[in-house]
């Protein structure tokens, strides 16, 4: 994940973040999610120097070959890596807020330091933690531990938090006093949309949504193949 655009001058873009998995290698084929754009890896910059070549866990700068709009958020994967992006998921909770978690409320949810909006569709169970039972609830109490399904406003690109921490965990903002009311872990990804595609750029994408967004009487079509 991109956590940080690098440009101290004009002569230098680069894009920080820890590598999440894999590797990454100098000349490699890398693509942008979610526009979909692909460039080259022309160099990768650390404290101590440039390496041929990065692995999981470390502190990295990318600098691409070609100029592309990467926003903070952003993944940057192997070109001919499969990815599908998801708009909705089942999330275990801890509730962090002395209000309770209910269905249909909003929040901000940041992951792999990407922020976006998310809406609280159902409640599915509640953990009792005394004997570790499952039970129906209709709200999520301050410390409460839980399964909820959550729907996203825009497709994301997310693994249960078993397979990788980095895409699925979650932290949950209120959107008024911008406070952490709650932490999440990706149980189940679902409801795949279809796959984001070069042929608009990171910049007509986000475009798309703001407007699809802020003037929804517009009818304007979502590029990435969503409604």
């Amino acid at each position: 994940p991109v956590q940080y655009v690098n440009r101290p001058n004009l002569d230098f873009r680069g894009f920080s973040g820890t590598v999440a998995s894999g590797t990454v290698t100098v000349g490699q084929r890398l693509k942008v999610l979610p526009s979909g754009v692909e460039s080259n890896v022309a160099r990768i910059v650390t404290f101590d120097g440039d390496l041929p070549q990065a692995g999981a866990g470390e502190a990295i700068t990318i600098v691409l070959k070609d100029e592309i709009d990467i926003s903070r958020g952003d993944l940057l994967v192997d070109a001919e890596a499969s990815l599908p992006a998801v708009q909705s998921a089942s999330i275990d909770v801890v509730w962090m807020a002395e209000q309770a978690l209910s269905p249909g409320q909003s929040y901000d949810i940041k992951v792999a330091g990407k922020k976006t909006r998310a809406r609280v569709d159902a409640i599915r169970y509640q953990v009792d933690i005394n004997n570790l039972t499952q039970r129906e609830v209709e709200t999520l109490p301050l410390n409460g531990i839980g399964l909820v399904e959550l729907t996203f406003d825009e497709p994301l690109v997310l693994d249960p938090y078993q397979n990788n921490p980095v895409t699925g965990g979650l932290i949950f903002i209120d959107r008024l006093s911008n406070v952490t009311v709650g932490a999440g872990m990706v149980n189940e990804p679902h409801l795949q949309v279809q796959a984001p595609t070069s042929q608009y750029s990171a910049f007509e994408l986000e475009l798309n949504q703001l407007i699809r967004k802020h003037f929804p009487h517009w009818d304007a079509r979502d590029l990435l193949g969503g409604k």
